[in-house]
């Protein structure tokens, strides 16, 4: 399990522990995270859960996948070279106190 600290679009901070192997999507989604739209469900089909991550989390995680990438030229606010979709991002040891900012928009 990894806490992670997201970051809603009105600035609140809302910690959440994520169990290993749930995407970041769905721990935010599963705990009334406000921020993440996820309309394909965590499919890497809509862009609807994009998310800046921190240098922590940035240090961790692999490349994006080139769907990903893909995903990520449809985002509906700022691409930054930190954005990623959280569908595609799984809770492990590894991401530990990681954080995780929303935009303002998804869509």
């Amino acid at each position: 399990m990894a806490r992670i600290t997201y970051i809603e679009p009105s600035g609140r901070s809302v910690p959440v522990d994520v169990p290993d192997g749930w995407s970041l999507m769905l721990g935010a989604t599963s705990n009334g995270v406000d921020g993440i739209v996820g309309e394909c469900g965590g499919s890497c089909a809509c862009a609807t859960c994009h998310c800046y991550v921190d240098d922590a989390l940035m240090a961790v995680l692999p490349a994006p996948a080139p769907g990903e990438l893909d995903m990520l030229a449809n985002v509906a606010a700022e691409r930054r070279p930190n954005s990623r979709l959280s569908c595609q991002i799984k809770a492990s040891a590894g991401c530990e106190g990681g954080t995780v900012r929303l935009p303002e928009t998804q869509e």
